[in-house]
């Protein structure tokens, strides 16, 4: 034998010996793995829901929830829009792609992870009915022996049909029927082509895909899943382009249970958690923040229209929760100005509450913002602006703060921005998709925590029936805006509660801080919104309509009537404490006279009168630097001197606080013509002759006269014959005598 044939041969019993190892390790480490019928027919995913005192609320399970399907019901297009989005293979393969695997495995193994799947439709039964969730290489290999096990065991038909029956679409529907009665309010059986569509798309990511949710990524996410069944040539050209023009025409069943909404919120949160809804093992425990008493309130309220309401503690938890629309996003109006616009701003150190910004018509490059009224208002400082809601000052503001700027602090409350709302309009709400009522509430809960974000959540912990805790909600905290500026915000968000378009609060007896917005077209509103809160509890409303049609609602103080009720409730026994609005603030004493006449923000002099301080908050660090002299060196513009008639007039600009000395010069010699307050007009009537005058401003500190700089006018002669400024003094030095 020659040294190569050796060579070949150690090898090919090498890889023998492994591929040997391989399989009995295979065996070994699946043992244990045996198909059991009664978890495809009846899994064991069933989950015991609590309130925040430990009543239980529900008992939801598969099996408890589970509205069967049989296959032979269903039409061609449902059955058809599953295989070709899921499985393409599945009608010929043995319940394993095999190249599917090798292609997953390469992927994997270049990225060091296990990010791709190859799993057919019989692995995914597996997985979701017998095993974990984990991805690790038991797992795996449990999940490929038992689907042996059941394409061995079932025909096709009976393992899609079971898999139909057992798969998780969100909003707490497990199988088909349950999410055709959810999303489209009819039996599975009834589904046509572009609903079977959008259900598949779900499959992924339940709440990223819902149509209630995100409808443009349920839209979107339909039309990839019509575009399989194109290519896998289940439907012709003709009926593809034409089902993805269609609309979504999600529409959810009207019966609600008790607490309807809050459950399938909870249900809704466990995936934005990670948890995943097949990992809900037998007996779990998920233990939440809702208060019965409040949600009852809420439920039972009536409304006029679509609505959601959310109440919400600031220690990071969902009390009560409604919602017409499922969470879905919607333009948030004049509610992103604190968020976007002014707290960013103060934090930049750009405004102040009483700064003064014009509210006058202008033009960004044809975008010519408009307020509500259609009136411009002069000079509004920030606090009137943000009362009043004017949209002028808004636009202007973010004009000055940048784009660039406010996105890096909607970024810290994991607010992100698509490149087409990176425009002006973003000031007053202009956002492509929007933005839910619980996301916008748990922002404005960063005001009343100081600056600290912290998203609230409905589930409080999960435990399983052995005690093991799944997840306890102890989120990282992230500061998003400074002490000083929630402060501040929270001082001007109570004077809209007090005096502004929150109005209808002003009667609580306690700090409620609030914002209000709506949005619409020329025709009316379509969507109005209330954001208060207290130091304990945000209250966020949204009243509108999910059509986008006219509402009969003209602004927020609907919602804020709404508002005070709940209030009323959530605080009969208690009051809360009052907000935080000095912390990181300093308090100066700014010029009035300058603020109000010249809209100029200096440091008052220190002999100012009283009457001339103004106390103002600053965030601590921007305070004005400038400081007036006006008092301690009295200064006023040149006045006017003219002559009539032998009469001289000077003519004084207007000054509150000074008094003035006017002295009359005549061959180096003066007279006082007058000492005390301002007039307007000084008259003298002095001999004929040249005469200078000069003036002094002084201020009057008590008993002491503080002098300002003494000014001199021009020279003017007075004649009987002639008066006027105009007078030429005769030049005796340079006069040319010969030329008389």
């Amino acid at each position: 034998m020659t040294k190569f044939l050796k060579i070949l041969l150690i090898v090919f019993l090498s890889i023998l010996i492994i591929i040997g190892a391989l399989i009995s390790a295979y065996f070994i480490i699946t043992k244990d793995a045996v198909l059991d019928e009664s978890k495809l027919i009846n899994p064991n995913q069933s989950v015991i829901i609590y309130d925040d005192e430990g009543n239980e609320l529900i008992s939801a399970s598969v099996a408890g929830k589970k509205k069967s399907v049989k296959i032979e019901n269903l039409s061609d297009d449902c059955i058809n829009a599953f295989i070709a989005s899921e499985d393409r293979t599945f009608y010929s393969h043995n319940g394993l792609n095999y190249r599917r695997m090798i292609k997953a495995a390469y992927k994997n193994m270049i990225s060091r992870s296990f990010k791709e799947g190859a799993s057919t439709i019989s692995q995914q039964l597996i997985k979701n009915t017998h095993l974990s969730q984990d991805k690790t290489i038991k797992r795996k290999l449990n999940e490929i022996r038992l689907t042996k096990q059941l394409e061995r065991a079932y025909s096709k038909n009976e393992i899609l049909e079971m898999y139909l029956n057992t798969i998780y679409f969100g909003h707490n529907c497990y199988g088909l029927q349950s999410a055709a009665e959810f999303y489209f309010d009819k039996k599975a059986e009834n589904l046509n082509l572009c609903e079977s569509a959008t259900l598949v798309g779900l499959l992924s990511s339940p709440n990223n895909y819902s149509p209630f949710k995100n409808p443009e990524k349920s839209l979107k996410k339909r039309n990839t899943v019509l575009k399989c069944m194109l290519e896998c040539n289940f439907i012709d050209e003709n009926t593809y382009q034409n089902s993805i023009e269609m609309p979504l025409n999600a529409v959810q069943n009207s019966v609600k249970g008790k607490n309807y909404d809050y459950l399938h919120a909870v249900f809704d949160e466990l995936e934005e958690l990670g948890v995943n809804a097949y990992d809900l093992t037998d007996g779990c425990i998920i233990k939440t923040y809702l208060n019965a008493e409040l949600q009852s309130f809420i439920e039972n309220h009536s409304y006029d229209c679509d609505n959601s309401v959310i109440i919400t503690s600031n220690c990071g938890g969902v009390n009560a929760y409604k919602s017409t629309i499922n969470g879905a996003k919607r333009q948030p109006g004049s509610t992103i100005k604190p968020l976007l616009v002014y707290a960013p701003a103060i934090e930049e150190k750009i405004i102040s509450p009483f700064t003064g910004i014009l509210d006058e018509k202008i033009d960004y490059n044809g975008y010519s913002p408009e307020n509500f009224d259609k009136k411009y208002h002069g000079f509004v400082t920030v606090t009137e602006s943000i009362k009043n809601s004017y949209n002028v000052p808004a636009v202007k503001t973010l004009n000055t703060l940048t784009i660039k700027t406010a996105e890096k602090y909607l970024m810290r409350m994991n607010i992100a921005l698509e490149d087409d709302e990176k425009n002006l309009s973003l000031a007053l709400g202009g956002m492509k998709y929007g933005i839910s009522l619980k996301d916008i509430a748990d922002r404005y809960s960063t005001f009343a925590n100081n600056g600290i974000y912290k998203p609230s959540r409905f589930i409080k912990e999960i435990v399983t029936k052995n005690g093991e805790k799944v997840y306890l909600n102890e989120q990282s905290l992230s500061r998003v805006f400074s002490e000083g500026t929630c402060s501040l915000m929270n001082d001007m968000l109570l004077e809209t509660s007090k005096s502004g378009t929150a109005k209808k609060l002003s009667d609580l007896k306690y700090d409620v801080a609030c914002k209000t917005g709506t949005c619409g077209t020329e025709e009316g509103n379509t969507d109005a919104y209330s954001i208060s809160y207290t130091s304990n509890h945000c209250v966020g409303i949204w009243l509108g309509d999910k059509d986008n049609k006219k509402l009969k609602i003209t602004s927020g103080g609907n919602c804020c009537s709404l508002a005070k009720e709940i209030f009323d409730k959530l605080y009969d026994k208690e009051v809360p404490p009052a907000l935080n609005t000095v912390s990181g603030t300093s308090t100066v004493e700014i010029d009035a006279e300058e603020y109000y006449t010249n809209n100029k923000i200096i440091i008052v002099d220190t002999l100012s009168p009283a009457l001339n301080k103004l106390k103002v908050k600053v965030l601590y660090g921007n305070e004005p630097k400038e400081k007036s002299s006006k008092f301690s060196s009295p200064t006023i513009k040149l006045p006017s001197i003219s002559v009539k008639n032998n009469t001289v007039t000077i003519s004084l600009c207007q000054t509150k606080y000074y008094a003035y000395l006017i002295k009359r010069y005549f061959n180096d010699k003066f007279d006082v013509i007058y000492d005390g307050k301002w007039k307007e007009n000084i008259l003298d009537e002095p001999n004929d002759g040249y005469y200078t005058y000069t003036v002094t401003p002084y201020y009057i500190n008590g008993e002491e006269k503080i002098f300002g700089k003494e000014i001199s006018l021009p020279t003017v002669s007075v004649n009987n014959s002639k008066s006027s400024l105009d007078i030429k003094i005769p030049d005796i030095v340079n006069k040319d005598w010969t030329n008389l």
